[in-house]
């Protein structure tokens, strides 16, 4: 195997050349275990951990491995490596992190396309689609959404569930499958490009591991059923993890989750409420918040129909958890700053300002 088969490109190699990283082997994390990686090479797989240098200087958790990252190790067992270096990541997809205030959570790097996983039954969600979408839009990765587990209805159920889709969202593909059919996999494996990485997003329960299981063409992942008490996904994908498919493709499985933070994600919305953003430049007010203000372009075409009021309360709600988010941050860096300072006037045995 060779690392373009692994996603690798001239863009890694020119960092690795300029950091003097030629003495250290290149491998991709296709797998992490609490701060323990399987990092993936050209000639094997390696049980790998990070080099207490690259733990201290780490600012934040995004500074560590994630699945996806390509890395820069050693070997120092015949199956065991350690990780010097993580090269730049060319896309992040990340969310806020659950009870963390201001913190975000890496979902996984590297990635080229994203296939929103829905199933026809109970996750069919297009509010949640277009959370999936704006950290995707956010992230430069291209969505794909994948209709799933069509098994469970007719032919009309089908159309109106994709019917619903392009009324909310525009200019995304959407591909209609059953894993347990196998209708619309031939199609949705011919769009899948060699060299290219994809992840699966999706709540627990809409089917994600099967359908790896099923581009794969072995059972890799483990799969469960929707439970009958709660009628939510069991989460069976308990990490993150990257196998390559036998056309070339690169696929990555997460976890599935039941929240989507909005982190700090304006380009984001940008993309994923175009329409919107189009008509707010229309609004008497240049800050105009599109929920009180006279003259607001925005409100006045949802007063006409000319925007579904769901895709703008969806919108309003995602935009205030994006500013609650920016502002937890810059509050977190002032105590940080103000902390520093501190200690600074400590140390020179100075009371603090």
């Amino acid at each position: 195997m060779k690392l373009t088969e692994l996603g690798y490109n001239t863009d890694f190699e020119k960092y690795r050349k300029k950091k003097d990283l030629d003495n250290f082997a290149v491998g991709r994390v296709i797998a992490e275990h609490k701060e323990r990686y399987i990092v993936k090479t050209t000639q094997k797989e390696y049980d790998a951990e990070i080099i207490g240098n690259l733990r201290f200087s780490a600012q934040s958790r995004a500074d560590f491995p994630a699945v996806g990252d390509w890395v820069a190790i050693t070997e120092y067992d015949e199956e065991k490596a350690l990780i010097h270096s993580v090269l730049p990541r060319k896309s992040i997809i990340e969310r806020q992190a659950i009870g963390k205030q201001g913190d975000k959570q890496i979902i996984a790097a590297n990635i080229d396309y994203a296939f929103i996983i829905l199933a026809v039954d109970r996750d069919f969600n297009i509010n949640r689609t277009e959370r999936y979408l704006t950290i995707c839009n956010t992230a430069n990765v291209k969505p794909i959404i994948v209709l799933n587990k069509t098994d469970l209805t007719g032919t009309a159920g089908l159309n109106n569930r994709i019917t619903a889709i392009n009324e909310r969202i525009h200019h995304i593909p959407v591909f209609a499958i059953s894993n347990k059919s196998r209708k619309g996999i031939k199609k949705l494996q011919a769009a899948i490009k060699k060299g290219k990485t994809y992840c699966l997003l999706g709540s627990s329960g809409v089917g994600k591991s099967s359908l790896l299981n099923t581009l794969t063409g072995q059972p890799t992942m483990k799969t469960d059923t929707i439970s009958e008490y709660s009628n939510r996904g069991r989460h069976v994908t308990t990490h993150r993890e990257l196998r390559v498919l036998k056309n070339g493709g690169i696929l990555i499985d997460t976890p599935g989750m039941r929240e989507i933070g909005i982190a700090d994600s304006a380009s984001g919305l940008e993309i994923t409420f175009d329409n919107i953003i189009a008509l707010s430049r229309n609004c008497k007010f240049s800050n105009c918040t599109h929920t009180t203000e006279p003259g607001c372009a925005v409100i006045a075409a949802v007063e006409r129909g000319e925007i579904d009021k769901a895709l703008y309360e969806n919108y309003l709600k995602m935009d205030r958890e994006r500013k609650h988010f920016e502002s937890t941050v810059a509050e977190k860096r002032k105590k940080d700053k103000d902390f520093g300072k501190m200690l600074k006037c400590y140390k020179k045995g100075k009371k603090s300002p």
